[in-house]
């Protein structure tokens, strides 16, 4: 998955106060910024382009005073170690002010989602 970068480039946008920026187009990259689109964390998703230069652009999203909505990003899983989490580990991020991502078999969803639903799977990543 190729979703790192993704939020990355989201995360370093929207420190220099940047409106747009650009992702590369994957289904995966496509599936996390709807999550993210869902939650408020960007304020909108629009593919563009064709073939091998499809590319996903993000409209960002800042709080009233100007802060970004993307604080922070810390992946718990990666290709090296993956983090696999049942329904009793899948607790709110920050309070309930944070978002966590996990795949499961039905596919990707918010650790909220993810308890209503009453599946685990592999720990993404956590945002605030």
């Amino acid at each position: 998955m190729v979703y790192y970068d993704a939020l990355i480039r989201i995360k370093n946008a929207q420190a220099v106060g940047k409106k747009k920026t650009r992702v590369l187009f994957t289904k995966a990259n496509l599936a996390v910024l709807n999550i993210l689109l869902q939650n408020k964390y960007v304020a909108g998703v629009v593919k563009k382009g064709k073939g091998v230069r499809r590319m996903i652009e993000v409209d960002l999203c800042y709080e009233e005073d100007g802060r970004p909505a993307i604080n922070e990003v810390i992946f718990m899983s990666k290709p090296s170690k993956r983090v696999y989490t049942g329904i009793k580990e899948l607790r709110p991020v920050r309070q309930g002010y944070g978002l966590g991502v996990v795949s499961t078999s039905k596919g990707l969803m918010s650790a909220m989602e993810a308890r209503k639903n009453k599946v685990g799977g592999e720990y993404l990543f956590k945002v605030w």
